[in-house]
């Protein structure tokens, strides 16, 4: 029987943490920092000499847990470290969090109180709110759908909030309440992402989309294979041509406010599984390609808390579903597809793929004339060996919408670095015998690859975010689980909430 993702509620409560009826009191702490005046005294003596003794460092994700007295209704206490004070922010509570409740999961917890000592001169309380309930979430997700069900593993996790006065509950529960919506969001988008090429095909990504529109009265509209022939988006045939499993392309609309011109266009890449095509992937390559489609995964997150939240926006999510196979339908190097823009590109690469599922989808985004384009991809190797595993490449065609998207990615903590994509790098794209190629060699081979994108997007501010490097980890770390990350989520959502 398949599992469930755990599931974590998130209150606010303003008690005294020695009536706190729950399995563990969770205190994050600075290296530099003592207890709290606000803690009871009890609490206070007992942080007091675990510090003295120094069995307890404080240092970012170091945990300890202390057993208290039998008299006390809770009986446990774990102090959470997080490095020096002056270098916390929100990206410290969400990591320290993490690390706690995934610690607690490890003692096969039920429930938890977190007690913030203070509201840092740097982070609003409704902020710190927001930060501890991401953390939290995104700290307790596990893909754990085909595993036997553990007997220590809790599913219904009940976490409280403790502001340090009660003046600041209302806060709290407003920052709670959107890190649940941000949380949840991409938790979601993790738990499709981490599904594998069995069990994900476009049909059955398609099918989401619709469940999940039903759920968050969005429209959604999905284009089969006849369809797309119709209209001419041929390139996301052709590197679908190879598989049983038939490509597609699913519309969610989010109409937030009645006006007419769209606000966001979003584009999604999402191959299910890409094996390359007759350009066959290395084995070592292909095992995590399963992850391939966290770009289009990502959209269906983005676009439900987007109807959650309940923004004044008007949004359309665009995402070209295919899967990338071999046979003896598949499309080939040498072949010259007319793109449903006009262009036409001459495939040299048959696992270059993102990129021609992309320009259709761009092209159609582009017609609806919306004020901005954003696109996110699992796209290019290259990012991967430019920026290493921390930071995703971020690439636009204007000034603006660039500062936007790093304000927003350094808000949500999901780190961008911006590259160059101009006309330059799109000379290396043009072909001899068609308009353009669709592969150019190693050299720049992000910046190429975003300068292909770019040309099909018109005039329209345009942002496009690779993710090869940060969608999936095979790397756990203290405060989240390894697989997919839920990257780019939470930062196209803050530019989302922070548009004018």
């Amino acid at each position: 029987m398949a599992q469930k993702p755990p599931k974590t509620t998130v209150k606010i409560k303003s008690c005294p943490l020695t009536q706190y009826r729950g399995d563990l009191i969770i205190i994050p702490l600075a290296a530099d920092g003592k207890p709290a005046a606000s803690l009871e005294k009890t609490l206070k003596n007992t942080v007091s000499n675990v510090l003295r003794l120094g069995d307890f460092q404080a240092q970012p994700n170091e945990t300890s847990v202390i057993y208290l007295d039998e008299k006390l209704p809770c009986s446990r206490l774990m102090l959470a470290g997080m490095g020096e004070h002056d270098k916390i922010t929100p990206e410290t509570y969400r990591q320290t969090l993490g690390t706690a409740l995934r610690h607690a999961d490890k003692l096969a917890l039920k429930s938890a109180a977190v007690f913030t000592a203070e509201v840092p001169k740097t982070i609003s309380p409704e902020k710190l709110a927001q930060s501890i309930t991401e953390g939290a979430l995104a700290g307790r997700y596990n893909y754990r759908e085909f595993l036997k069900p553990d007997k220590r593993t809790t599913d219904n996790f009940q976490l409280t909030i403790i502001p340090p006065t009660e003046k600041l509950s209302a806060a709290f529960r407003k920052g709670g309440k959107l890190g649940t919506i941000l949380a949840n969001a991409q938790n979601r988008v993790r738990e499709i992402t981490n599904r594998p090429g069995n069990e994900v095909n476009p049909a059955v990504l398609a099918e989401q989309a619709r469940k999940l529109a039903r759920k968050y009265q969005l429209k959604c509209t999905v284009f089969n294979e006849k369809q797309l022939k119709k209209m001419g988006m041929n390139t996301i045939l052709a590197v679908g041509s190879g598989s049983a499993n038939r490509p597609c392309l699913i519309m969610l609309e989010y109409a937030g406010t009645k006006k007419k011109n769209i606000d966001v266009a979003l584009v999604g890449k999402a191959v299910t599984f890409d094996s390359g095509g007759l350009d066959l992937k290395l084995p070592n390559l292909m095992d995590t390609m399963k992850f391939d489609k966290a770009g289009g995964c990502s959209i269906l997150g983005i676009i439900t808390a987007v109807a959650e939240l309940k923004l004044p926006l008007k949004l359309i999510g665009l995402i070209p579903a295919v899967e990338n196979m071999p046979s003896h339908q598949s499309y080939r190097p040498d072949d010259i597809i007319k793109t449903y823009s006009g262009q036409t590109v001459e495939i040299k690469n048959t696992d270059a793929e993102g990129r021609l599922i992309l320009c259709d989808a761009l092209s159609y985004a582009a017609k609806m004339k919306p004020d901005a384009i954003i696109d996110m991809a699992t796209l290019t190797g290259a990012c991967v060996v430019a920026l290493g595993r921390h930071r995703s490449g971020l690439f636009s065609n204007n000034d603006q919408l660039i500062e936007q998207i790093q304000t927003a990615a350094q808000i949500s903590g999901e780190n961008v670095w911006h590259l160059p994509s101009g006309p330059e790098y799109l000379e290396d794209m043009k072909g001899t015998v068609s308009d353009l190629v669709n592969a150019a060699g190693r050299a720049g081979g992000s910046c190429i690859a975003a300068a292909f994108l770019g040309s099909f997007v018109e005039n329209i501010p345009w942002a496009h975010i690779d993710i090869a490097a940060t969608a999936d980890t095979t790397k756990e770390k203290p405060y989240r689980a390894a697989g997919a990350t839920g990257i780019p989520v939470k930062m196209v959502l803050e530019h989302l909430r922070n548009l004018k």
